[in-house]
């Protein structure tokens, strides 16, 4: 079978969700082997495996570590070249994005961003991309060189598949850029007991219907209730009532989890470019002719303040 290379995303060996997915995607077009750049492969080889890696190709040294995304670039184009994939499949991140486009350029080969699913295809991987702030669903495939692929965050559901790996320690020649910017230091983000915004398989999203800061708390009790992230419209993040990091839209975070609802937001197209590829859309909203009607699955038309308490009441009530 074709091998297609998977760029791990990991935290000192903890492999993250997109990774599972990717590799699970990636058992469709072909055989998985695990890119893995830095320290911690130890801990993650169960794990890829457990999912289908058949090859764990391991790069740690110092250049991984400790400057930015063109170490990574060199690894992985230098792997592709040894081992001709057919496909190569990153994580739809900053840095995922980054990494793609230069290893397709030094590969002179084409380059998809933001597919929502990867299918194969009679003349390689087809993907599918929500395309002009989400208003079109296209298919696409590669007709030059080998696909580079990045792929967003639950577009598929992780499938165990365990496979016993080999890991295969490479050595890779950095060039003078890989060294040209230093990381100089790294601050934790910190984190609550929520899901990240990104992976959540539940968004619960509050809009300018919030009406202040303060009434965030009920956002976050529906989130909590439902074991889901918390997310803000523009408008509200704006207005300061929540961070900018937690913001969905064409300018914040895009997501696409499998239940996406949003509270008090009237469903304009910059907020719609980063929910609309959610598998399930649920709007509560006063305004019977509020735009995100148009696009949900399941609405309600009320005031949030009377609808949410019902909602978390009920959740705990089935759950008791």
């Amino acid at each position: 079978m074709a091998e297609i290379l998977v760029l791990v995303d990991h935290v000192d060996g903890a492999v993250r969700k997109p990774t599972l997915e990717l590799l699970t995607l990636a058992r469709r077009l072909g055989e998985p082997s695990a890119v893995f750049l830095g320290p911690g492969v130890d801990a993650a080889t169960a794990v890829l495996g457990g999912y289908g890696a058949r090859k764990v190709y391991v790069v740690d040294t110092s250049e991984i570590d400790e400057h930015l995304v063109t170490p990574a670039v060199d690894a992985l184009t230098q792997i592709a070249e040894r081992t001709g994939p057919a496909a190569i499949l990153l994580p739809s991140g900053p840095d995922g994005k980054e990494t793609a486009a230069r290893v397709a350029l030094r590969l002179d080969s084409g380059l998809i961003t933001d597919a929502v699913d990867v299918t194969a295809g009679p003349d390689g991987p087809v993907t599918e991309q929500a395309v002009f702030a989400a208003t079109y669903q296209v298919k696409a495939h590669v007709t030059r060189g080998v696909p580079v692929i990045t792929v967003k965050p639950n577009a598929v559901a992780p499938e165990p598949a365990p496979a016993a790996p080999v890991v295969e320690k490479q050595d890779i020649v950095f060039g003078p850029a890989s060294a040209a910017v230093r990381i100089l230091s790294r601050t934790p983000r910190e984190r609550g007991d929520r899901p990240e915004l990104t992976e959540a398989d539940i968004v619960v999203s509050g809009g300018r219907g919030v009406n202040g800061a303060e009434n965030f708390a009920l956002i976050e009790r529906v989130a909590d209730a439902l074991g889901a992230a918390v997310g803000a419209s523009r408008a509200a993040v704006d207005a300061g009532w929540y961070p900018h990091s937690h913001q969905v839209g064409q300018t914040g975070t895009q997501v696409s989890p499998q239940l996406y609802l949003a509270a008090g937001i009237s469903g304009a197209i910059q907020h719609r470019a980063g929910m609309q590829t959610s598998k399930t859309i649920v709007a509560v909203n006063k305004d019977a002719d509020a735009p995100i009607f148009e696009l949900a699955d399941h609405g309600v038309v009320g005031d949030l303040f009377a609808v949410l308490p019902q909602l978390v009441d009920e959740i705990e009530r089935r759950r008791s």
